[in-house]
């Protein structure tokens, strides 16, 4: 039988060959050529070896095309792929954050219906803003807490910026950028996420929706009194009653004509402010430490404690007087919540003055009546904020409101 031609022989392909016949037809029937010994493998390869001798093929490929050889690809045959080992990842969102499967995502939409439901309701308008902000947006005073809870960073374009952490200086910047093109007054509200890097509690995440509504243009009282009845409003559609959440109510007034009575420079207010609202989160004894470190002499410290005690509008009329502006203002905003109807839900709280520097008259907090979660939402008068960023200022009032805390109380 003549033998298999040479030139269609490939002696490279001799190592992976096994015993076989080739078969061609003629008219004579099957003819039979025997593989030549020469090409055939006397111990079976395994697929450890093929792969060996395709690495050195692959090696002396390499070395003779660097040695001026002319660097082919090697005749090796190439091994099948072996599959690499994929950790599981780690299937939990980051801590802090959440996902929203469809049961989750239900109840979210149902809240932020009722948001703006009674938003537009009462005349407000929806807008939104970037989720990431220039981090000098929100850096202000030194000591807010804010300020130390940014998820802030450099750009590639070197640029400060941050994840927002509340809504209301978006707020001011846009107006600014509007200018006169706006017409006030202006009502407006916003449903955005918002990131802040601080300690979890129960209703506390290290990202949250809030809903805001603000009213600028007003100087009057009347705003705030809006602004409370809208919020009694979402209470009552949702089926929260005044037997389960209220209002504490004061006034940054109030602290500003007690810190003047002891001839406190106005620079140091915003300070003072920023260390009052710590009261019911550290002891007592640092409070009166870290004002002390301010400048305030231990009588003012003292007295200024006494008043922050009150709980009665009445009482704090007699040790201020009637004729302060916090007093009036105070006076007419429960006067307002008789006519508005929500009388029952709010009273009046010294000690409250919020925690951002940028309130400057009424300030209110709504809170659960067991005691058991943090503040449900927040706002107050901010009629200096715009000039802080550079524009003119404009009477103004807001409230903040999360979703994360709601959800324990309903």
């Amino acid at each position: 039988m003549p033998s298999l031609p040479s030139s269609l022989l490939n002696p490279r392909l001799s190592f992976s060959l096994k015993p076989l016949l080739l078969f061609s037809r003629s008219s004579d029937g099957p003819r039979l050529f025997p593989i030549p010994s020469q090409l055939l493998s006397k111990k079976p390869r395994t697929f450890s070896s093929l792969a060996s001798v395709q690495s050195s093929a692959t090696a002396n490929g390499s070395r003779s095309s660097s040695s001026g050889g002319s660097g082919g690809r090697s005749g090796a045959l190439s091994p099948s792929p072996v599959a690499e080992v994929v950790q599981r990842i780690d299937v939990n969102p980051p801590k802090g954050t959440r996902d929203f499967p469809p049961e989750d995502m239900r109840l979210r939409t149902w809240l932020f219906n009722h948001f703006r439901e009674v938003s537009r309701l009462f005349g407000f308008e929806e807008v939104d803003y970037p989720v990431l902000e220039s981090e000098a947006l929100f850096i202000r005073k030194a000591g807010e807490e804010i300020r130390d809870q940014l998820y802030c960073f450099e750009d590639r374009g070197n640029r400060r910026v941050a994840l927002r952490p509340e809504l209301t200086p978006s707020l001011a910047r846009l107006v600014i950028q509007k200018g006169k093109s706006l017409s006030l007054p202006l009502k407006w509200f916003a449903i955005g996420q918002c990131w802040r890097y601080e300690r979890m509690t129960r209703g506390r995440r290290r990202e949250h929706y809030q809903w805001n509504m603000d009213i600028l243009g007003v100087s009057e009282v009347t705003a705030e009194a809006e602004l409370i009845s809208s919020i009694v409003t979402f209470f009552k559609r949702i089926g929260i009653t005044e037997s389960d959440v209220g209002f504490k109510v004061s006034s940054r007034k109030v602290l500003q004509e007690v810190l003047r009575c002891y001839s406190v420079p106005e620079n140091l207010f915003g300070k003072v402010c920023i260390i009052i609202d710590k009261l019911e989160k550290i002891p007592l004894d640092e409070i009166k430490r870290e004002l002390n470190a301010t400048g305030l002499s231990v009588e003012a410290i003292e007295e200024l404690l006494q008043v922050l005690s009150i709980k009665s509008l009445t009482k704090l009329e007699e040790i201020l007087g009637g004729a302060g502006e916090a007093i009036a203002d105070l006076k007419q905003l429960f006067s307002l919540a008789e006519k508005f109807g929500y009388s029952e839900w709010i009273q009046f709280d010294a000690s409250v003055v919020r925690g951002l520097a940028y309130y400057t008259g009424i300030v209110f907090e709504g809170f659960d009546r067991e005691g058991k979660l943090r503040a449900i939402c927040g706002g107050g008068r901010y009629d200096r904020l715009l000039s802080t960023f550079g524009g003119d200022d404009v009477p103004a009032c807001g409230f903040g409101f999360g979703d994360a805390v709601i959800v324990e109380v309903s």
